[in-house]
């Protein structure tokens, strides 16, 4: 049983947009995640010893609905402001293709 590059092509781009729709906090297109930021006050600076702990840094992330013209489709996607400035700059059909989503 072979399975056209087309079909598994689409079952790729679908698992991706799956996996990064479900995943949290995590942009669909620029892949930005949260990271660890530590933070100390200047009394401590100097000791090991940092009472005020880490901090989890969190990416600008928006719910937003595109429209695809191409496809005549709506696909909704968690994506950073960068990747709406990506996606106004370049257009909805190729960023989305080049980040594997379609």
């Amino acid at each position: 049983m072979t399975k056209t590059k087309l079909s598994l092509h689409f079952q790729l781009s679908y698992a991706t947009m799956l996996f990064y729709k479900s995943m949290a906090k995590v942009c669909a297109i620029t892949h930005k995640h949260s990271l660890m930021g530590g933070r100390y006050s200047n009394r401590t600076r100097a000791t090991q010893f940092n009472p005020c702990g880490n901090i989890r840094k969190y990416p600008n992330l928006q719910k937003k609905r595109i429209y695809v013209p191409e496809l005549k489709k709506t696909i909704i996607l968690n994506i950073s402001t960068r990747a709406l400035r990506t996606i106004e700059k370049n257009g909805a059909f190729a960023t989305l293709k080049k980040a594997g989503i379609i």
